[in-house]
């Protein structure tokens, strides 16, 4: 595949809590991380999905940008959440220009919002398995609201949304060009700020999806609950920063709470899989976010879900320019940079 500098878009990943920004173009290496960044975002300036403060994101996004040299202004963005509804569903054989004219009217049975409130898309699959005259189609629908605040975003930013992914495919893409698959089911589990995602895979192809409102979040929440605190001191509490303020006791119960109510989450969209997919065992979990990083999490989910699970790294295949990226950041930060690399590989015409 030949990559022209034209056609790169720097990855932006916008979350509740912090901003990612990557850059990647192909050399003699092959795919190259020329540069990556990451800020925190102020309390509260994105919640659930909605941006309640456009100009202090977008001054993030700004400072980001400045502070990392990054120049390219043509991004891909992605969004997620319960205003982007993604279903496998069967139609009848056609081709995709009919398709295109015909998919409001398949949508609707689907789509528990007004269709005229949505921006749908979709991805032709292939032959459905048990009915012969029918295709399975990948249907993406996103809240036209929340596609026109994050393109407005972008805009107030001085840059030029070329892209506006789904985080679960931005996370897939990641996956699929540093890992092989084979023939294992595969979860990929993102686990953010406020909101965890589930993409389950067969070879390269998704076949079930779900996001849950979960994240790290939670344990600042739980922190605040038991020390006189606001948000952002909890984030220091967090890494144990102050030990006469919160015991190392103390937050270790409160990690244990959390990530056991995450295993519990997970098990439950695992289970609703298996009663669709009953005879497909999912053997190895992908983690990837913030949460990634809790070794307590990993162990804890290896044995509820009787499956293998490893920490993604978003950089196994791409060549990092240690002259521009520090190597122990990059390490260290590879779970959180896994949907932006996702989106940095994208290109300016991509279907």
């Amino acid at each position: 595949m030949v990559f022209g500098k034209k056609d790169n878009l720097v990855g932006l990943d916008i979350g509740s809590r912090s901003l990612k920004a990557a850059e990647i173009t192909e050399s003699k290496r092959g795919r190259e991380l020329k540069r990556f960044g990451m800020t925190d975002i102020p309390h509260g300036a994105i919640e659930d999905g909605t941006i309640n403060d456009p100009e202090a994101v977008a001054e993030s996004i700004r400072e980001l940008f400045k502070g990392y040299r990054i120049k390219e202004r043509n991004v891909a963005i992605s969004i997620g959440g319960y205003s982007v509804i993604v279903k496998k569903i069967a139609v009848q054989t056609m081709d995709e220009e009919q398709l295109q004219e015909t998919i409001h009217f398949e949508a609707e049975q689907y789509i528990p919002f007004d269709i005229s409130d949505v921006n749908l898309d979709f991805q032709i699959l292939g032959p459905n398995e048990t009915n012969p005259n029918q295709m399975n189609v990948f249907l993406v629908a996103a809240k036209k609201e929340m596609v026109d605040d994050y393109f407005n975003l972008a805009n107030l930013a001085g840059l030029n949304p070329c892209i506006i992914d789904v985080e679960a495919f931005a996370l897939q893409n990641t996956f699929e060009v540093g890992y092989d698959p084979g023939d294992d089911n595969i979860a990929l589990i993102d686990i953010g700020a406020s909101k965890t995602s589930l993409n389950i895979l067969k070879g390269n192809s998704s076949v079930f999806m779900r996001d849950v409102s979960l994240g790290c979040s939670q344990i600042n929440q739980k922190i605040i609950s038991l020390v006189d605190c606001n948000f952002d001191e909890a984030e220091n509490l967090k890494f144990g920063d102050n030990p006469e303020r919160l015991s190392a006791e103390d937050l270790k119960e409160i990690v244990s709470s959390v990530v056991s109510d995450w295993c519990t989450e997970i098990r439950r969209a695992l289970d609703f899989f298996y009663s669709t997919y009953p005879d497909d065992q999912i053997k190895r979990i992908i983690l990837s976010g913030g949460g990634a990083n809790i070794a307590e999490f990993r162990e804890l989910l290896a044995v509820e879900a009787s499956a293998e699970v490893e920490t993604i790294n978003p950089f196994k295949n791409i060549y990092v320019d240690d002259s521009r990226n520090d190597p122990e950041f990059i390490k260290q930060i590879g779970p959180q940079a896994a949907i932006t690399t996702g989106l940095a590989m994208r290109k300016v015409n991509d279907k």
